[in-house]
């Protein structure tokens, strides 16, 4: 999938400006109770193009819901940005050799005997590997607003940063 490919390279960059703000002393803070850490956040962001690419392999994701939503606390930014180097690779080797064909054959995910979702691989890569990753980069723009930390450019420019100089 050509156009996907280059998409992810195009995030990619983005997402490691947003990522290379994460500050080491910081990875545990967390703005409200209920919300991951800075670390968890960052980490969860950095894993997504290859966790999606590793689910959607197959035609069915069996999810145990007993693990779902359990986010590993990185001990260092460094494992945050292995993660991600590691994560945009296999995503893109995986996107690089996945047919036009298999894009379009349905995608499911499963709880035991129970269907949680149906749909053509295409949009689970949509779904889950580009506007889940967005909405998670969106999400550490704000933490690093928090913690008056400056924000890169994302699609244009932050109030702490201009493409124009």
């Amino acid at each position: 999938m050509t156009s996907f490919s280059a998409e992810l390279e195009q995030e990619a960059r983005i997402t490691s400006r947003v990522l290379g703000r994460v500050p080491e002393d910081k990875l545990t803070w967390k703005p409200h109770p209920k919300s991951m850490t800075l670390g968890q956040l960052a980490l969860h962001t950095a894993m997504i193009p290859a966790t999606t690419a590793r689910i959607t392999a197959n035609d069915t994701f069996e999810v145990d819901p007993a693990r779902f939503g359990k986010v590993l606390q990185p001990a260092s930014v460094a494992e945050i940005t292995k993660a991600f180097e590691d994560s945009v690779a296999a995503a893109k080797s995986y996107l690089e050799g996945l047919s036009a064909e298999k894009a379009e054959t349905v995608w499911r995910v499963n709880a035991g005997d129970r269907e949680i979702v149906s749909m053509p691989r295409k949009w689970a890569l949509r779904s889950i590997m580009f506007n889940h990753l967005y909405h998670h980069r969106g999400q550490l723009s704000v933490y690093l607003r928090l913690l008056d930390i400056p924000v890169p450019i994302i699609y244009g420019a932050s109030a702490d940063e201009s493409p124009f100089g």
